[in-house]
């Protein structure tokens, strides 16, 4: 019988191929324990594409046990749609993406926090059957209320294996960049380079406490009333911040300015760009992530370099090697930033 008129087997690659069942089987798995000859796999790559075979899931989760058979699927929660539109989550995204490719895991799904919120969905996707293990990704923008919260612990119930990237929740492991740390280093390049008029646009967070314990070790202007000049969390926010910081008679243009993004960075140049203001001349400019645009800007930005794609593949790895610890096991791992020197400052 034709094998393209059935269901095509591992039996039937294993003829094709010239090697066992169980090689198949083995190169299917995606199994490391073992190596196999380069030349031996992509005989069965070929068999497999020229017979188009496709693994029985039913057969596998049968032999292997559902919750065996689900331990290599991954869940991804963002906190909503924006993640997909921001360049600095599509890098972590991508980490994830690739560190579940090098390690044969799989990325079952990736949902919205709020999505969760539904029971039925919820019971669908989370439990051991469906993922061994789930990565989330800056939910906590999306935890708002009591409810939101237990949503999390039902997770922290169901799976073994939880990460969370770019926010800490107690009781659970996290991969994450010091914003601190990183607003420290940046407010430091500002006063090697000579600048002492330092202000700071972005958002409200550890970013703020960074620049003001720098500005203090100084003896600047450490009060955030005087240095924090506006909260900004885009580009449109960028371009807000610096068209109010210009147009208000009341206050003096700063000197320097630290952003909290790239995306408030790049709104800040637009505004700069629009009104002929010279970039460092005027105004001398450093920010925080060193997203792929940051280096085309005008002119081409100074920015703390955040290892984005890191973050998503450690925490892949934290599940794959099941370091992901819960309570007095959680660990958390936050991975250094450094300057990026380009033409802003």
């Amino acid at each position: 019988m034709d094998v393209k008129k059935r269901n095509v087997t591992q039996n039937d690659v294993a003829r094709e191929a010239g090697v066992t069942r169980s090689m198949v089987s083995y190169v299917i798995s995606g199994n490391t324990d073992r190596s196999v000859a380069p030349e031996t796999k992509q005989h069965i790559l070929d068999a497999i594409e020229k017979l188009g075979y496709r693994p029985n899931k039913a057969a596998q989760a049968l032999q292997q046990g559902d919750v065996a058979f689900a331990a290599k699927n991954i869940g991804v929660v963002i906190c909503n749609e924006e993640v997909f539109r921001r360049p600095f989550y599509s890098e972590i995204l991508a980490g994830i993406h690739s560190g579940a490719h090098e390690a044969h895991y799989h990325v079952r799904f990736i949902r919205f926090f709020d999505e969760l919120r539904n029971p039925v969905l919820f019971n669908n996707l989370i439990h051991q059957e469906e993922i061994g293990g789930i990565i989330l990704v800056s939910t906590d923008q999306s935890i708002k209320s009591r409810d939101d919260f237990a949503v999390i612990e039902r997770i922290k119930e169901r799976i073994p294996l939880i990460v969370c990237v770019e926010w800490q929740c107690e009781g659970l492991s996290s991969v994450l960049f010091d914003r601190q740390n990183t607003a420290k280093k940046a407010t430091e390049y500002l006063f090697r380079c000579g600048y002492t008029d330092i202000a700071y646009v972005g958002e409200n967070d550890e970013r703020v406490e960074g620049v003001e314990q720098v500005l203090q070790l100084h003896g600047l202007k450490s009060n955030p009333k005087e240095f924090y000049k506006a909260q900004a969390f885009n580009m449109e926010g960028g371009y807000e911040a610096m068209k109010s910081i210009y147009e208000n008679k009341d206050i003096a243009v700063p000197r320097s300015i630290i952003c909290g993004s790239d995306e408030v960075a790049i709104g800040l140049l637009h505004y700069l760009n629009e009104k002929n203001i010279a970039v460092p001349q005027e105004i001398a400019v450093v920010s925080i992530d060193n997203i792929e645009m940051s280096a085309y800007t005008n002119p081409p930005l100074t920015t703390m370099n955040v290892q984005k794609t890191a973050m998503g593949k450690r925490a892949v790895e934290m599940i794959v090697n099941k370091t992901a610890g819960k309570d007095d096991d959680a660990v958390s791992i936050s991975l250094p930033a450094s300057i990026i020197q380009r033409k802003s400052c």
